[in-house]
């Protein structure tokens, strides 16, 4: 489960890139509860969700040209530069250079090889968010590839990230780590294969939530959509898949007490 002592490799912030912030801002808000808060004129519309004054997520307009609203996950790296330069030359598509973002510190946006879109960061000021795994807040991330291996390798070569592969109904599934710590401890996330009907690798965050089914329903009255019903994954929780009124894919998760 995630935490907030980041290391290098480990998931540490998330953004949604928005057609309309103020139309997401309102959905996020009737469905978990965020208050949004901008982060000042000169940051371009870009602001924080909010839960008791502690930062889950961010929002933002978009900025790419042909983007659509999506998530975005942020890998914390100690060199943000070096980290850019591995991931071009292995393959990697750098569509946002590294830059600094005030004092905050220095991120770069870049694509996979497979076609899944990511961040990193390189903390300034700010280290990353300020709750995970807890109500409203991200508790994992979750990769889906064509090739989850090479996916795996070609993070690897960036984070050095550990995984260990279990069989699922009708899947392998891998449990991803940092490179630090108990490999148990340090898990973070998971990657696999492209289910059938997907349009394209991704990255996919996970917010936990305390009840699945109302989480659905409050989706569905704010414009939303659901993906896949909530279901129980035994030794693991209820989850479901959502996207919000721009196609923005998400899902959530009510853990297990095994997960706890």
């Amino acid at each position: 489960m995630l935490g907030t002592r980041y290391t290098h490799g480990s998931p540490c912030w998330l953004d949604l890139g928005s057609p309309d912030t103020g139309v997401s801002a309102a959905f996020y808000s009737a469905v978990l509860g965020w208050e949004f808060r901008s982060a000042g004129p000169e940051a371009g519309g870009y602001g924080f969700f909010q839960q008791d004054g502690a930062t889950v997520a961010a929002l933002g307009p978009l900025t790419e040209e042909g983007a659509r609203g999506a998530w975005t996950v942020y890998f914390q790296t100690s060199d943000a530069d070096t980290t850019q330069m591995v991931a071009a030359a292995e393959g990697g598509t750098v569509r946002m250079p590294v830059m600094d973002v005030m004092d905050a510190g220095r991120a770069a946006a870049l694509t996979d090889p497979g076609g899944a879109e990511f961040a990193i960061w390189q903390p300034g000021s700010v280290r990353g968010l300020d709750r995970t795994s807890a109500p409203g807040a991200l508790v994992w991330v979750e990769l889906h590839s064509a090739d989850p291996e090479a996916a795996l390798g070609f993070y690897r070569s960036l984070f050095e990230w550990r995984w260990s592969a279990m069989e699922a109904p009708g899947m392998t599934y891998r449990v991803v780590s940092t490179a630090e710590g108990d490999q148990e401890d340090a898990s973070f996330g998971g990657a696999a294969e492209l289910q059938e009907g997907a349009d394209r690798a991704r990255w996919v965050p996970y917010l936990e939530v305390t009840d699945a089914d109302a989480t659905a329903d409050a989706v569905t009255a704010a414009g939303g959509t659901v993906l896949l019903p909530p279901a129980d994954i035994p030794d693991v929780g209820r989850l479901a898949w959502f996207a919000d009124p721009f196609g923005a894919p998400f899902a959530v998760l009510k853990p297990s007490p095994a997960m706890t």
